[in-house]
C-alpha cells in the first residue's frame, strides 16, 4: 500500500524548517538539496516538486522569517492597545523567536545569502525596514497618547529597539546558546523604557 502523500503546503513548511535546522547547526555553506531532503525524509527529486533548487528554498526561508515577525506583531496588537506594552511584548516575542530559531541571524547577517542576488538583498532589507516601520508607528502612537515623551526621536528610538534584539541574537549564536537573549531582553527593556517613557 502506497504511503499517503503529504499536502504540498505542509511539505514546503517541512523543507523550510529542515533548511533552518541545517543553517542553525552547520551554517549556510552546508545547505544542500540532498541534506534538506534527508532531514525531511524524502528523496532529492521529490523536493524539486516544491522548489526548483537551493536558491528558491532560501527565498522561502526569508518568507518564513517575515511571516513569523508579522505574526508576532499581529498577536501583540490584538492583546493590548498600550504602546509601551506593545513594544515590550514584541521585544519578548522576538527574543524568544530568535532564541528558538538560531538560524535567523545567520540568514539576516550573512553576505553569502544575497551576494550576487540583489533581489534577495532587497528582500532582507525590506524585512528589516518593514519591521522598523511598525516600531516607528507604535512609538508615534505613544507620543500621541502621552505615554512616550514627545521629544523622543522616533527614528533613533526604533533603531535602538532593534538594537536590543539583533546583537543579542548574534551573541547567543557565537556563544552557542550560552548567552541568554531572553533574559537580556528582560533586563534591557527597563533601560529602554526609561529613555522614552513620559514620567
Amino acid at each position: 500500500m502506497r504511503a499517503k502523500k503529504t499536502a504540498s503546503h505542509i511539505r514546503q513548511e517541512q523543507i523550510v524548517e529542515a533548511a533552518l535546522d541545517i543553517i542553525a547547526t552547520e551554517g549556510l555553506h552546508a545547505l544542500s538539496i540532498a541534506g534538506i531532503a534527508k532531514r525531511v525524509g524524502i528523496v532529492s527529486s521529490a523536493l524539486y516538486r516544491h522548489y526548483n533548487g537551493k536558491e528558491e528554498v532560501l527565498d522561502a526561508v526569508l518568507v518564513f522569517i517575515r511571516k513569523r515577525l508579522m505574526s508576532n506583531v499581529d498577536h501583540v496588537v490584538k492583546e493590548t492597545r498600550d504602546p509601551l506594552q506593545r513594544l515590550k511584548r514584541i521585544l519578548m516575542r522576538h527574543a524568544r523567536m530568535l532564541d528558538e530559531n538560531r538560524a535567523i541571524p545567520h540568514v539576516v547577517f550573512s553576505d553569502w545569502i544575497y551576494t550576487g542576488h540583489p533581489e534577495r538583498k532587497a528582500k532582507v532589507a525590506d524585512i528589516i525596514t518593514g519591521y522598523l516601520g511598525i516600531i516607528r508607528e507604535i512609538i508615534k502612537e505613544g507620543k500621541n497618547d502621552g505615554t512616550i515623551r514627545p521629544d523622543t526621536d522616533t527614528e533613533a528610538a526604533s533603531v535602538m529597539f532593534l538594537g536590543m534584539i539583533l546583537p543579542a541574537a548574534v551573541l547567543s549564536n557565537v556563544s552557542e546558546g550560552r548567552f541568554d537573549m531572553v533574559k537580556h531582553a528582560e533586563n534591557a527593556w527597563p533601560i529602554f523604557v526609561r529613555c522614552i517613557a513620559k514620567i
